[in-house]
């Protein structure tokens, strides 16, 4: 988090990240922070006392009243909407848990809500909670230095965003799109919003079937395409 966007935002004092390392909040003379599960089994299992230690001195650090976030595949999938609503919060206390997962007790009576990246595990849930930081901070106003740019991307208007170029305009026989040079702006919006939506049909069916019904402007933009092809 010290590197690029967010830690410009950090050296900005737009967001402030903390770690807690509940080794630290250990009593354990070997600062243990996991056990066997009770029952038997593979793994190790989180052990009640250091995580909620961790948490209840997360709270103390000026986030009592944000909500408690376990990194967890039991949790509903993060989308740039969850991403939109937890960047207006004041805070958040993300739990990372390891091996088998955590005490079931921890789960129950301090986590406030459960959030997954994707259906696939991990070692920890440190790349996961980095996502979700990513995902929410840059959402954040004055992080990203332009603020129109999170209305603009992938995911905000429900689609895939549309394809971008730069310079050369001609890289070993490959061509920008004549229309994006052609300079008239009303043009370039409509067929970026075209490519926009036939991105996400071909790629993305599911967000497609979100997008049901189509506006008659959208629908007149996809009939057009299918009718007319790239030109």
């Amino acid at each position: 988090v010290s590197h690029s966007i967010l830690g410009r935002g950090i050296a900005a004092g737009i967001i402030d990240v903390q770690v807690i390392n509940p080794r630290d909040c250990s009593t354990n003379k070997h600062k243990t922070v996991d056990d066997y599960p009770f029952g038997g089994g593979a793994g190790m299992v989180m052990k009640t006392e250091p995580l909620v230690a961790a948490i209840e001195a997360s709270k103390e650090s000026g986030t009592e009243e944000s909500p408690v976030i376990y990194l967890s595949p039991a949790g509903s999938t993060l989308t740039q909407a969850i991403a939109a609503e937890l960047s207006e919060l004041n805070g958040m206390t993300l739990v990372c848990g390891h091996y088998e997962g955590i005490d079931e007790r921890v789960r129950e009576h301090w986590i406030d809500r459960e959030l997954s990246v994707g259906d696939y595990v991990l070692t920890g849930g440190e790349p996961a909670a980095l996502i979700v930081i990513d995902a929410v901070c840059r959402l954040i106003p004055g992080v990203l230095g332009n603020d129109d740019s999170p209305a603009d991307e992938s995911f905000s208007a429900g689609t895939l965003e549309y394809p971008h170029f730069t310079r050369p305009a001609d890289f070993r026989g490959h061509k920008v799109p004549d229309i994006l040079l052609s300079g008239h702006h009303a043009k370039i919006e409509d067929w970026r919003r075209t490519q926009a939506l036939v991105r996400t049909r071909s790629r993305r069916p599911d967000l497609w079937e979100r997008l049901m019904p189509l506006s008659k402007e959208d629908r007149k933009r996809i009939d057009t395409f299918d009718r007319l092809g790239e030109s």
